[in-house]
Parts: structure tokens; C-alpha cells; sequence
């Protein structure tokens, strides 16, 4: 069996992001069959055991993940055109006052703090920035199955037909869209829940059936749902909870 380079395999074991494998690897914090490894590159044989030292636990144990109810006007990450990016709204300020989760926040939370997917400028919602590559990784990598669930207020008429391309038929950008679940949430509302998560795709799909996308909000990542998280605030990843 061939050699994997072993910041690879971590990376897809889900230890730790490949930037995060060679920064542990390098102050020796991996271990592979218990055996100390500091050289960068160094391959090993996939079934290998890769284990963490406890400084290296530790410190993925401090990262924090966070839930914004981002507003609309804010752009997902790098501020652009005069606009500010979402996590300029984290601050103790604008905390949740029923947050449950114990962390007392502090500015370090901020560093390398980053979001883990996007949402659009003119849609509002769920959306999650981590400091934990592990989390992003399960986010938005590129084997992510999480779903994402919106509620889409639309306007115009729907055919049984252009209902069923919706679910699935549809291609954006060359690409044969994955399935989706789409049905009606009331007389002018749609419920989205992709698989995927292209630029402005919800919008775009909505054009190619002849509607027009009045508002959109995302309310479900996985298991963790936005609930009553009002908009501009934002709260912890709780212990125990998951996407």
C-alpha cells in the first residue's frame, strides 16, 4: 500500500486542517504508532494510528465556534465595497443574552476566526465562524453532505414541472445541481434544503423557474437551527452540540 504525506491524513481523518498538521507536526505534537514525528513531509501508510499530543488537545479544546443571526448588509467574510464583513458584529455587546454556553468572551476568540460557508449580502440568517478547522472542514469541504435549510420568500407563479426541477434538474454554472428538497411553506414562501452550496445559487435557481426571490433566510445548518437567535446576534457552539 503507497505512502499518504501525513498532514494529508489528518486533514481527512478530520483531526485538524493540513496548515493546523504541519504547525503540530513541527513542535512535535503528533504521534503515529505512539512514535514522535517532527519532520514535515514524512508519509506513512493510511491505517497507521495518528494520535495528538495533550498541548495539541488543549489547544483545539480552547478554539470557539460561533452562531450569528447575520443581518442583512454584511458580507460573509472580507469587507468589500464599503460593506462590513459579519464578524465585525462579534463583540460582547451584542452577545445573547441567553447563551447558555460557559466561555466569558475575549478579542483572542476573534483571531483566525472565519466563516464556514457563505451568505449572501441581501439574505439574512444562520451563519457559523470557527477558529476550528475541523469544523470548517466539515462545513464546507468538499465531501460535506450538511444540510442547509432556507425559507425563501418568492414571488410569482410555479408549475408542478418547474416544482419538480427545483428538487432536482436544475444545472448552475455547467454543473448538474445536486438534489434538493423544495416544497411550499405557505402561499408565497418556499422551504430550500440543498446539499451544496454555490454563489447565490437559491437565486439563481428561483430565475431559471421563472420566480423572483423577495427574501431569503437560512434557519438550519445540520442539526444546529437558528431557533430565536435574534438578528445581529450571536451565541456559542454549545458542549455536546453538533452539526
Amino acid at each position: 500500500m503507497e505512502k499518504v504525506r501525513l498532514s494529508k491524513l489528518m486533514s481527512e481523518q478530520g483531526i485538524c486542517s493540513r496548515r493546523e498538521a504541519d504547525s503540530y507536526i513541527a513542535r512535535g505534537w503528533v504521534f503515529v504508532d505512539g512514535e514522535r514525528i517532527t519532520e514535515l513531509g514524512t508519509r506513512i501508510l493510511p491505517e497507521q494510528k495518528i494520535t495528538l499530543d495533550k498541548s495539541a488537545q488543549a489547544k483545539q479544546g480552547a478554539r470557539v465556534t460561533i452562531l450569528l443571526n447575520k443581518p442583512i448588509g454584511f458580507v460573509s467574510s472580507q469587507a468589500e465595497k464599503g460593506y462590513k464583513p459579519a464578524v465585525s458584529l462579534i463583540c460582547a455587546e451584542s452577545r445573547y443574552r441567553e447563551d447558555r454556553a460557559k466561555q466569558v468572551f475575549s478579542p483572542a476568540h476573534l483571531m483566525g476566526l472565519a466563516p464556514a460557508g457563505r451568505l449572501d449580502i441581501d439574505s439574512l440568517g444562520l451563519l457559523v465562524l470557527t477558529q476550528d478547522g475541523r469544523i470548517a472542514k466539515q462545513l464546507i469541504g468538499e465531501d460535506s453532505e450538511i444540510e442547509k435549510e432556507y425559507l425563501v420568500r418568492v414571488e410569482g407563479k410555479l408549475s408542478d414541472k418547474n416544482m419538480a426541477l427545483l428538487n432536482h434538474g436544475l444545472s448552475l454554472d455547467d454543473e448538474v445541481l445536486k438534489p434538493a428538497t423544495v416544497s411550499w411553506q405557505n402561499e408565497d414562501q418556499l422551504c430550500f434544503v440543498l446539499h451544496e452550496g454555490k454563489k447565490r445559487q437559491i437565486r439563481r435557481m428561483c430565475e431559471l423557474v421563472g420566480l423572483k426571490v423577495l427574501g431569503l433566510k437560512r434557519i438550519r445548518i445540520g442539526k444546529v437551527v437558528l431557533g430565536n437567535l435574534p438578528i445581529g446576534k450571536w451565541r456559542y457552539l454549545g458542549e455536546g452540540e453538533g452539526f
